[in-house]
């Protein structure tokens, strides 16, 4: 618990240390590259003081000049300020609309084009896709956690369906992201912080041309980002282990 405080600690004092410094220089330069770099540094000193470590596995297998949308499981509170930081290219991402109520943060969020969502109501999630075809359209990076919320269990849940109608109407390459270790840090429903080591697999991006529909690339996806993940969290594992019990 303590290594959580220190985190939130540390992201307490930072966030207006970095807004002295990245307001004016936004408004001044019109350009947010300088505060998107000093949250991005504070996001990553947070994880490192909890003892959290983490690497990237694909990253050297993309054009970084081009756009993408990453598209990712979601287990942890750890897994954007791991994440995140991690894409070269400066990324967009979909948050609960409530955090952009929070002082400083609410104001960088809005600067950098960070997409608001009303989980509870269809309408909003409609705007949300259109806001985010928008962040796509300046020719940023989309990140999406795509199962909408956290896993309980570490296993995969349902693909929410706006990400991919996005991904087919814009036509911009995919990358299945697979977020490992996470859970076993820090799982939904639980404050204290464990130190381990997690790993970002970036898969090979799936191109538009690919995409055949919107169901197709939702199935495609799943499965890469399942492959990805730990034996005992697969689903498939688990139909295997099943069927091999009804068999004896």
């Amino acid at each position: 618990m303590i290594r959580t405080i220190l985190m939130l600690t540390l992201w307490g004092l930072a966030a207006p240390i970095a807004a002295l410094i990245g307001f004016p220089a936004a408004y001044i330069m019109g350009d947010i590259r300088v505060l998107y770099r000093l949250f991005m540094w504070g996001a990553r000193a947070g994880v490192w003081i909890t003892g959290v470590r983490f690497e990237a596995v694909g990253l050297d297998q993309l054009d970084h000049s081009r756009s993408y949308i990453f598209m990712s499981n979601h287990v942890s509170n750890l897994d954007p300020p791991i994440q995140i930081p991690l894409i070269p290219k400066r990324t967009s991402v979909m948050v609960k609309k409530e955090l952009f109520k929070v002082p400083i943060l609410g104001q960088a969020m809005r600067m950098g084009a960070l997409v608001p969502v009303d989980r509870g109501n269809r309408e909003a999630g409609i705007e949300a896709v259109a806001a985010a075809r928008a962040v796509i359209q300046q020719k940023l990076n989309m990140t999406i956690y795509v199962e909408g919320h956290r896993s309980f269990d570490g296993k995969l849940l349902p693909f929410k369906k706006g990400p991919f109608y996005l991904a087919v109407e814009c036509g911009v390459p995919v990358v299945p992201v697979t977020i490992v270790g996470t859970y076993y840090a820090m799982p939904k429903g639980r404050f204290a912080i464990k130190p381990g080591v997690a790993k970002v697999i970036f898969h090979p991006a799936i191109e538009p041309a690919d995409f055949g529909s919107r169901e197709c690339l939702m199935e495609k996806v799943r499965a890469v980002i399942e492959s990805g993940l730990p034996e005992e969290y697969r689903q498939g594992s688990l139909a295997a282990e099943s069927n091999s019990r009804t068999a004896e």
